[in-house]
């Protein structure tokens, strides 16, 4: 864990640097704007926590409504850090076939209610086989290819053939249907919601044709943030994974979200006129080719981005000093957050609270 940790009333400016920030008012707008979205509505929310890495700040979103009452996780590691947090809903959008894995899970379920995804039959006939001799029922949801390339069915056949099967299996119960669509470079709106029609369709395709086989599908899990506006209008989901939406990134705040992820940085060299080094790199960021942009300061540039420093420039030559503080937004948080041990999280420039990020490095 970090061994730097401020205190509550500590100011902004006085952080140690580089710290993570997170602006409370721009993340409780974004968990109160899906609250007020879904609250009314037969379709809810169920936080993808592969974007936040706490249970603690799942919580809180679970806490203002609209949601399942539950999360997704990318991982089983992910997901035993959430129950251990408290949330004892959890669905694992994701394949678990090693048999210790399923273990796991199996241990995991006698604590809360947990659902894995799947997508071929030996599969499972594998967590059935594991389950039952830990006397836990496991939830099954069909994961369905819409056009990402990945795991998933990718015919309405296999879909049934597999819900089918769960009917016979001991020690797992079938419950639905998954997909997952990745839409942010459809800024326009009409765009966005076409294309998220089309997707969430393949998805609906599978659950219509195992219904006409007689057997009930309880839960069509899908979208994520880029169709958050759009899953609500479609009949038959009854949830959506959303993440992103919760602290979201300078690339796609077009969706209305304000960016409540920062990072805080110092400057620490100034070796030419208007050029201005940072201490902090791509270590404690994401990807090389994605930089930060500097908030609230349009005459600085980030330059380029290297392990543990930033190239800023400048238009003028006294625009900074060494020891003047940067807010730097992220281009995306999930990579971001992965890196960091803590949030500190601020109100009006002085801190809050600080929470832990148990789920960093859960990659298992």
């Amino acid at each position: 864990m970090d061994n730097y940790r401020p205190l509550p009333g500590t100011l902004l400016e006085d952080l140690d640097t580089p710290s993570l920030i997170v602006d409370l008012d721009a993340l409780d707008y974004n968990l109160q704007s899906v609250s007020d979205l879904y609250k009314d509505t037969d379709c809810k929310m169920r936080q993808h926590t592969k974007n936040i890495k706490s249970p603690r700040l799942a919580l809180r979103q679970i806490n203002k409504g609209g949601t399942v009452g539950g999360v997704c996780t990318a991982k089983l590691s992910e997901a035993e850090v959430m129950v251990e947090g408290g949330i004892n809903d959890v669905l694992i959008p994701n394949q678990v076939v090693h048999s210790d894995k399923i273990s796991r899970m199996c241990a995991l379920a006698r604590q809360a209610d947990i659902k894995v995804c799947v997508d071929n039959i030996e599969n499972v006939k594998m967590i059935s086989s594991i389950a039952s001799k830990n006397s836990v029922e496991i939830g099954i949801l069909i994961e369905v290819d819409t056009q990402m390339g990945r795991a998933g069915v990718r015919s309405n056949e296999e879909g049934v053939a597999i819900a089918k099967l769960t009917q016979d299996l001991p020690g797992v119960k079938f419950k639905g249907v998954m997909s997952h669509q990745s839409l942010p470079e459809f800024i326009d709106q009409e765009d966005r919601w076409q294309v998220g029609r089309d997707t969430i369709q393949i998805c609906l395709d599978v659950k219509n044709a195992i219904e006409q086989e007689g057997i009930p599908v309880e839960i069509v899990s899908s979208g994520e943030t880029f169709t958050i506006d759009v899953a609500t209008d479609i009949p038959g989901v009854t949830e959506v994974e959303g993440g992103s939406y919760a602290l979201m990134g300078h690339t796609y705040d077009y969706m209305g979200y304000k960016l409540a992820n920062k990072i805080l940085t110092t400057v620490i060299s100034n070796p030419s006129d208007c050029k201005f080094i940072g201490d902090v790199g791509t270590l404690a960021h994401s990807w090389t080719g994605f930089g930060p942009t500097v908030y609230s300061r349009p005459d600085v540039k980030v330059d380029k981005f290297r392990e543990n420093h930033v190239v800023f420039t400048t238009d003028k030559s006294d625009s900074l000093a060494i020891g003047d503080k940067l807010l730097l937004e992220p281009h995306y948080q999930d990579m971001l957050v992965n890196r960091w041990d803590q949030y500190i999280c601020i109100r009006n420039g002085i801190v809050e609270e600080v929470w832990d990020i148990p789920g960093r490095g859960c990659t298992q």
